[in-house]
């Protein structure tokens, strides 16, 4: 995303044009494959600043995410919410219905914290997918999940992130029920890169 803004006026119109070409929005993340059970979502705000910047926010987001996408028969089945991003894992999804229902989310927030913060602009960049491929690709990325505020330092460990899933799966499951998922389904490189700017 912020490696357009660098290219020529000729670059990113090629760029565009390639992405046309394969079917793609012009600019937005593309949502290529519509037919699996299993996605990740993930939705940043604008240039990845931290918009989600107290607990309160970032409930107040898991709140009308919990709200507004479950009453449309999509399960959201593990979360994040950080600072500046989240991810879902997701099932059912219905593109057309999430992309109205995540846009309503967003824009409603967006004006709220935009009149709290004294702040004008963009607050939420596009939100991206990638379809689960398999049972290892699934807990992978419940792992990936849980291990993100880790990843990006906010926290020394899974636990102590509130905005978490992974406090549902430690009561649900148990928590030697999470260290074994994370010895046979472990992080290692998944996700590398697609946040970097």
């Amino acid at each position: 995303m912020y490696e357009y803004r660098k290219l020529s006026p000729q670059q990113q119109a090629e760029i565009v044009q390639q992405r046309l070409a394969k079917g793609y929005p012009p600019h937005s993340p593309p949502h290529p494959i519509k037919n699996q059970e299993y996605y990740l979502l993930t939705a940043s705000c604008y240039e990845h600043k931290n918009r989600l910047n107290s607990s309160q926010r970032r409930q107040e987001l898991l709140n009308l995410l919990f709200e507004n996408l479950t009453i449309h028969n999509l399960e959201i089945i593990a979360w994040i919410i950080l600072p500046n991003h989240y991810h879902l894992l997701a099932k059912n999804i219905k593109f057309i219905c999430l992309s109205q229902q995540l846009r309503l989310i967003h824009g409603r927030l967006a004006r709220q914290w935009n009149l709290e913060d004294n702040l004008s602009g963009k607050v939420w960049h596009s939100f991206s997918d990638r379809a689960i491929r398999s049972e290892r690709h699934y807990y992978t990325t419940l792992n990936y999940i849980h291990y993100n505020p880790v990843k990006h330092s906010w926290v020394k460990s899974p636990y102590d992130w509130k905005e978490s899933s992974v406090h549902w799966y430690f009561q649900d499951k148990g928590r030697e029920w999470l260290r074994n998922c994370w010895v046979e389904y472990p992080v290692k490189d998944y996700g590398k890169g697609w946040d970097e700017n």
